[in-house]
């Protein structure tokens, strides 16, 4: 079963929606993002950062400053020469960050894991050289294995062999097809499916994901065939049915494992004890039992219809495989099996004469190549032009044949000439015709697509060679009328990529308008819910339009139909009478069967050689894992399963299929919820495809490739030359320095990250880069906080409070309960790129920004019972951190964790099986929150005006508060906003509403609460500061207005999300208090010059 990569659009068009890279993150978020490079010790810089602002104007200093300057005159010029080297200010000096840089991105000696398998890793000293900063392929070894050898990723029953109080949580993971490489949407699929097991069973649910592999009857067989044809120039007819399947399974062996191990690598954590495949004995009995008891029931029956054949692989397929590629008009066309390329989007005009007379009755047809199939002539009832030719027959001009003209509503007479040519079993709307008038009905093609026996002269020829001889010869009959262009659709096989030839043949077929209603059902009943909405609609506007399917795959690879034609010795039956079948879950059954229905009759059981559509097996996939049709412990208490997570372009294929098999065969529902992701595409916004060479391997996104070895990749796949040169084009400008090593817990953020439930993700490895530099902030901040702790401490029996908390504790406890309420939250609802900013905010905008900048100072200068809460309230925000995000990033949260001490008591052997943080009410502090904003506020505030007037050092603050619980709140906690607002400040006062504005200085309105002044006298040009200060309040008071527009407008809040608008309310907040801001500096200005 095939995780298609994008959907079934033209490869190469760009499609929409495409979200951009990343969707939405908040600035804060975006700040920190770049942020995380400035810290990076390896070295990396954030965009047009280096240390410094170049074009910073130079500031006014006063005798005192001077002074002090000439006291530190050395440090000083230490410092500039540091800078210097930073700024590449000068030629001499710039080689010399280049060699510093050189030094510090020196590649360390290969990384060789001295952990036994299977064996809990051995955990290194962080100063050690592989340890120092954050290496994922060092994060990230040794772990896995010993996940598994554990068997913490088996479903945990209690003590009565049921599932746990808590309930449970299964995935049936969708079946990669067991065809080769894993590409980025089975990455996505994993991270998200990984993301909602882990958080469930951290949760204290009995968890299963249950892994497996698809045969991909057609897809496998023919990567094996050509295989076959490339090495050995053989065919599987060479080797035989029963040797060619022993190769198929040989080549299954190595090509699953290989996929197994991409699975390992991304951190799925699945129960391997349960993997399943289609057709493995338990998997194929269910098919059977399927097959048989509803051709008992009479819902696979047997008939002589229409089909999609494809030449190229020479069997029929579903609707659902083939793709409708739409002409404008004349096109040229590439087909398997030609040179030259094929004309289509052509209508050609054509007389056929009347038998009899010297008259002739002209018709006209997208496919000249048909006409030798035809058998009849149709014409409007109310048409005058033809009424005197009803009745009557034309002459095939080729064959001897004699095609008779009769009426039918159905003809447009306005279309065309009228006349509608009718080819019944080559064509679908004149299959219909051909049955209700009794014409004959001509197969003209061989399974190869050559013409055969009933073509005449034409017989042998390919039928696209025909296309143009038949119109030779009419030409040369005088018969041949014209040829115009004709928008239209050629059906392509979405597997070959041939144009597809309906054809009679005897197959099986399935009935599926009474499981189709059933199906409709279940999910408006609310007993499945599809997310997202737009998947809901195109599932309902499928079931409602379907048709029968037609199961029977003329291949070798996969499920033998268990279907026996009974020959009945004397009889010439025909096999496309149903009534001459049997079934049976063994040839014994069948044999007894056929016994009784031929009693007394002598016959011989011969069995359908064909096989089933791959989508029959897969369409049982979420019970036949779990051990049905046997009634199994896993059956009883783990079905129906929870979730079926996958990418909307197999919504038909695949779910809506598993519907209704669940529901006619277990009498439930296979699941109760189906999440439709988002397809990736390129950067470009290009579908990801073999064929244009953009698909990335997950496995170059974690371990890192250069430029060279991806160019390398292209020419040894199967890429057609003329595109190999489009697909290094790419690479360059893609990856112009090759993929950087990400990991996998950075590439499994990211894709979490990107789904939004919206349009396309347009993938792009920076989003990546970056988030690996998240992962490196995290690793930092564990590092900081082991080192703060000591080797000597014991945490607290709990996380709880103890009442001893400053309010910078109170206020990270408060930020940590809330963060894990809104994950929570975020994850029951599926908004996946919500949890993620959710924990990635607390990360870095909560605990590393703030808490544990704060923290420094109070355990430096604190009391010591001050400094013991403050340690061990960074230990359970920490502690809460690791937990948090473990979900998106086991690794690196595992390897973490486990340097971490234990809480007394707490035996818990890895984070994968730790409690997830959850809401405690007594942790939700709003008004703690309330207090400490407004001293991050107050921070922020001078920190942005330490950062507009160029002050480096001595700055001199106030905070003026308007009411009496923020001047209480600023005065008991002004060490605390000094200590946030910079090693450049050298003293912080907080006056009350009373006490007299500051002059000399600068503002910034924190809130309505509090103001905050930088004295500046003396330290700037007062003339070009007010100009400057003008210049960005009219550019604030202009965007206040029009974001006023925006909010004003007609049936806005009604159009929005609640979360967008009060989005959209706080830019304008923003801006008004940016305005005012401005506003108040200038005023401060004007004074500052009345003074002087």
């Amino acid at each position: 079963m095939a995780l298609n990569a994008a959907s079934h659009n033209t490869p190469g068009e760009k499609t929409g929606p495409v979200t951009g890279p990343p969707p939405s993150l908040s600035n804060e978020t975006t700040s920190a993002l770049l942020g995380a490079s400035e810290q990076d010790p390896t070295g990396q810089h954030a965009p047009g950062k280096y240390g410094g602002d170049r074009d910073a104007g130079k500031k006014v200093k006063s005798e005192k400053e001077l002074a002090k300057e000439r006291a530190k005159a050395e440090k000083i010029a230490k410092f500039k020469e540091k800078e210097a080297k930073k700024l590449n200010a000068s030629a001499p000096t710039q080689s010399k960050p280049k060699e510093k840089k050189k030094v510090v991105e020196e590649p360390l000696p290969e990384y060789v894991e001295e952990t036994p398998s299977g064996q809990k890793k051995i955990l290194k000293p962080l100063d050690d050289v592989f340890h120092k900063a954050y290496i994922p392929k060092v994060v990230e070894s040794a772990w896995y294995d010993w996940w598994e050898k554990e068997g913490f990723f088996k479903p945990e029953f209690g003590p009565d062999n049921k599932v746990k109080p808590a309930g449970y949580f299964v995935i049936s993971e969708p079946p990669p097809n067991v065809t080769g490489a894993l590409h980025c949407g089975h990455a996505l699929a994993t991270a998200l499916q990984d993301t909602l097991i882990r958080w469930n069973r951290m949760k204290g649910l009995t968890t299963l994901w249950l892994p497996g592999c698809d045969h991909a009857g057609i897809s496998t067989q023919s990567v094996v065939e050509n295989m076959l044809w490339r090495r050995q120039k053989q065919t599987r007819y060479d080797l035989g049915r029963p040797k060619f399947t022993e190769l198929v399974w040989d080549w299954k062996e190595e090509y699953h494992t290989k996929i197994n191990t991409v699975l390992r690598r991304l951190g799925g954590s699945f129960d391997w004890s349960r993997e399943a495949f289609t057709m493995d004995p338990n998997l194929s009995k269910a098919v059977t039992e399927t097959f048989v008891r509803l051709h008992e029931e009479g819902l696979i029956y047997r008939s002589n219809r229409l089909v999609n054949w494809c030449v190229k692989l020479n069997t029929a397929l579903s609707n659902l495989e083939v793709d409708n590629k739409e002409l404008e008009g004349r096109t040229m066309l590439d087909v398997p099996g030609y040179e030259r390329k094929i004309e289509f989007g052509v209508i050609t005009h054509f007389k056929y004469p009347i038998e009899g007379t010297e008259e002739t009755i002209e018709v006209a047809t997208t496919r000249p190549e048909t006409m030798l199939g035809d058998t009849g002539i149709a014409v409007h009832p109310d048409d005058v032009r033809y009424k005197h030719l009803v009745g009557k027959k034309a002459k095939h001009p080729f064959v001897d044949r004699l095609l008779p003209i009769f009426a039918d509503a159905y003809v447009d007479k306005e279309f065309g000439t009228g006349a509608v040519k009718i080819t019944p079993a080559h064509d679908p709307n004149d299959f219909a015709l051909g049955t209700s008038h009794k014409l004959d009905f001509i197969n003209i093609l061989n399974d190869d697509g050559t013409m055969n026996h009933n073509t005449g002269s034409f017989q042998g020829q390919k039928r696209f060679e025909a296309r143009y001889t038949v119109v030779d010869e009419l030409t040369k009959l005088g018969l041949f009328v014209k040829k115009e262009n004709n928008p239209m659709k050629v059906p392509i096989c979405s597997k070959s990529k041939d144009v597809i030839e309906p054809i009679m043949k005897p197959q099986w077929w399935m009935k599926m308008r009474g499981l189709a209603d059933a199906a409709i059902d279940a999910v408006k009943s609310g007993e499945i819910k599809i997310r997202p909405e737009s998947a809901e609609k195109n599932y309902f506007r499928w079931l409602e339009n379907i048709n029968d399917w037609c199961l029977s795959r003329q291949l070798w690879w996969g499920h033998q139909a268990p279907a026996y034609f009974v020959k009945v010795e004397g009889e010439n039956g025909d096999d496309t009478d149903d009534n001459l079948w049997v079934t049976g879950r063994t040839e014994e059954e069948a044999k007894a069967k056929a016994d009784k229905k031929f009693s007394g009759k002598k016959f011989e059981l011969v069995r359908d050689p064909d096989v089933l559509d791959t989508w029959f097996s897969s369409g049982l996939w979420p019970f036949s894992t779990l051990g049905w049709p046997n009634n199994t412990h896993d059956m009883q208490n783990l079905y129906p399963t929870s979730v079926l997570e996958t990418g909307w372009d197999i919504l038909f294929f695949w779910v809506a299929r598993m519907i209704m098999f669940g529901l006619k065969l277990t009498g439930k529902v296979p699941f109760t919820e189906v999440y439709c992701h988002s397809l990736i595409r390129d950067s470009e916004g290009r579908k990801m495809s073999k064929s244009l060479g953009n698909v990335i391997d997950p496995v170059d996104i974690m371990q890192g490739i250069p430029l060279q070895q991806l160019h390398d990749k292209l020419l040894v796949g199967n890429l057609d030359p003329k595109e190999i040169d489009n697909a290094m084009k790419y690479q360059k400008t893609a990856f112009p320095q090759g993929i950087p090593e990400c990991g996998a817990d950075a590439l499994r953020f990211s894709l979490v990250q990107y789904t939004t439930g919206g349009g396309d993700i347009a993938f792009d490895v920076k989003v990546m880069q970056g988030y690996r530099r998240f992962c490196n902030k995290i690793y930092q901040a564990t590092k900081y906080v082991l080192g703060k702790i000591g080797d000597d401490f014991t945490p607290q029996k709990t996380g709880a409070k103890t009442g001893k908390e400053s309010l910078a504790e109170r206020w990270i406890l408060h930020k940590l309960t809330i963060a894990s309420k809104e994950i929570d939250e975020a994850l029951a609802a599926r908004e996946f790129s919500r949890s993620t900013q959710i924990a990635y905010q607390y990360w870095y905008d909560s605990l590393c920004d703030v808490y544990i900048e704060n923290s420094k100072a109070i355990i430096q200068d604190g009391t010591e019972e001050e400094a013991k809460s403050a340690v061990d309230t960074l230990y359970t925000a920490l502690e809460g951190a690791l937990t948090m995000i473990h979900p998106f990033m086991p690794f690196l949260t595992e390897e973490l964790w486990q340097r971490l001490p234990r809480r007394p008591e707490d035996t818990t052997k890895s984070i994968v099986i730790a409690a997830y943080p959850q809401y405690d009410a007594k942790m939700d502090d709003p008004e703690s929150e309330a207090a400490y904003e407004l001293l991050l506020g107050c921070a922020k505030g001078v920190r942005s005006l330490m950062s507009d007037y160029s002050i480096k050092d001595e700055g001199k603050a106030f905070v003026q508060c308007a009411d009496t619980t923020s001047y209480e709140t600023a005065k008991s906690e002004i060490q605390s906003i000094k200590s946030l607002s910079g090693k450049g400040v050298s003293s912080v006062s907080v006056l009350s509403k009373d006490e007299p504005t500051p002059t000399g200085c600068a503002v910034f309105a924190v809130s309505s609460s509090a103001a905050v002044f930088l004295e500046v006298k003396g330290r700037v040009d007062v003339d070009q500061e007010i100009k400057k200060a003008q210049l960005k309040m009219k550019k604030a008071a202009d965007g206040a207005q029009k974001q006023r527009k925006v909010l004003e407008a007609e049936g806005f809040e009604e159009k929005v999300s609640s979360a967008v608008l009060e989005a959209e309310k706080k830019k304008l907040a923003d801006l008004l208090a940016e305005e005012k801001n401005y506003e108040g500096s200038i005023e401060q200005f004007e004074r500052l010059k009345l003074g002087n």
